[in-house]
């Protein structure tokens, strides 16, 4: 089976591991992927990851993180599909849910969160939303 959104199957996979409380869940690797699970353990949502070599294309396994029993992620949200792009600028980057959440954009700089987007002046396609 091919996939053709590599980041939709990793978000959904971490909700539902967060849902039925598991300690670590396997994704499928990418370079965006990964990316993005740097992002998320700087900004301390997850506790860890690490990469595992399969002979293909590669697996992350991601160890999640629960504060007081309840997951560090309450919701975790695709918003760019293959199917519908959404590119802002950077006066227009979102703030989720009033500064509480963070966006995740990739940008010419990189994949980043919508903070440092704005420190930095760019704007870029938001990737999805994390809080």
């Amino acid at each position: 089976m091919s996939r053709t959104d590599l980041v939709a199957d990793a978000f959904t996979m971490v909700r539902n591991a967060m849902m039925v409380k598991k300690e670590n869940v396997d994704v499928p690797s990418s370079n965006t992927v990964r990316s993005i699970l740097e992002i998320l353990k700087k900004e301390s949502y997850i506790e860890n990851f690490k990469l595992i070599d399969d002979k293909k294309q590669g697996i992350c396994r991601i160890y999640l993180k629960y504060i007081a029993g309840k997951p560090a992620i309450m919701k975790i949200k695709r918003i760019s599909k293959p199917g519908l792009r959404v590119y802002v600028k950077c006066e227009k980057m979102p703030r989720v849910l009033r500064g509480k959440g963070m966006a995740i954009v990739s940008t010419s700089k990189g994949i980043i969160t919508d903070k440092e987007c704005r420190e930095l002046g760019v704007g870029g396609e938001v990737i999805g939303y994390i809080w």
